[in-house]
């Protein structure tokens, strides 16, 4: 049963580095209390790049509790390193028992009491590269697919830690996560791309990134 290992969230912060300052939500902190679940995301969650984060698609941004271990042991880092730790990729949840191949496009579990479907791969961002001062987390994230992925809200609730999700429907059970992000970051085949674009259930903004990528497609 995939789990809420951790919950996360966070309002935005400025962040000073070799590079200058910068504003973001990434550093979510853990909460143990049940959050109210809406349209947007979570009640006193936010985003500080409004363009290119948030919104009704990217509601909840998830992580498998699993791609940790593996990105500590790439960077040679101790299992305990204070900042590679769950909500440290700045998801809402860090999830148990599941992976990108785990689940699919249009996935609707029932989580606490709110309905949420899967609708996006999460693009990886440099942002997550700064704040965890790992060079080179982007490039790899996209050469693993380990991405982490997008819900939508179709029905607001509470969650809270330890929730498990029920699978209620699964409408593309060959749509997997890391199918996706293969075909975006690695594969870019016209014909998927097509089958893409007709899914009602896929987020605009990745329909949009199709497009780009696939000029054919525009």
């Amino acid at each position: 049963m995939i789990t809420i290992q951790t919950l996360a969230i966070g309002q935005p912060q400025t962040y000073h580095d070799e590079k200058g300052a910068w504003s973001s939500a990434i550093g979510r902190h853990a909460v143990a209390t049940p959050v109210r679940l809406e349209s947007l995301g979570h009640v006193g969650d936010a985003v500080a790049d409004t363009k290119n984060h948030g919104g009704p698609d990217k509601a909840v941004c998830c992580q498998p509790a699993s791609h940790y271990p593996l990105w500590q042991a790439e960077y040679g880092l101790a299992a305990d390193h204070p900042m590679l730790q769950p909500s440290g990729i700045g998801e809402n949840w860090t999830l148990s028992n599941a992976t990108e191949h785990d689940v699919c496009i249009g996935d609707v579990f029932k989580v606490g009491s709110a309905l949420v479907q899967v609708c996006a791969p999460r693009y990886p961002c440099t942002k997550q590269d700064r704040k965890l001062g790992l060079d080179g987390l982007q490039q790899r994230t996209i050469a693993s697919l380990r991405s982490g992925f997008y819900l939508r809200v179709l029905q607001p609730g509470e969650v809270q830690v330890g929730d498990s999700l029920e699978l209620i429907e699964r409408p593309h059970p060959e749509i997997t996560v890391h199918k996706v992000n293969q075909h975006l970051h690695h594969d870019r085949d016209e014909a998927f791309g097509r089958e893409l674009l007709a899914m009602p259930e896929l987020a605009a903004s990745w329909k949009r990134i199709i497009q780009m990528i696939i000029p054919s497609l525009a």
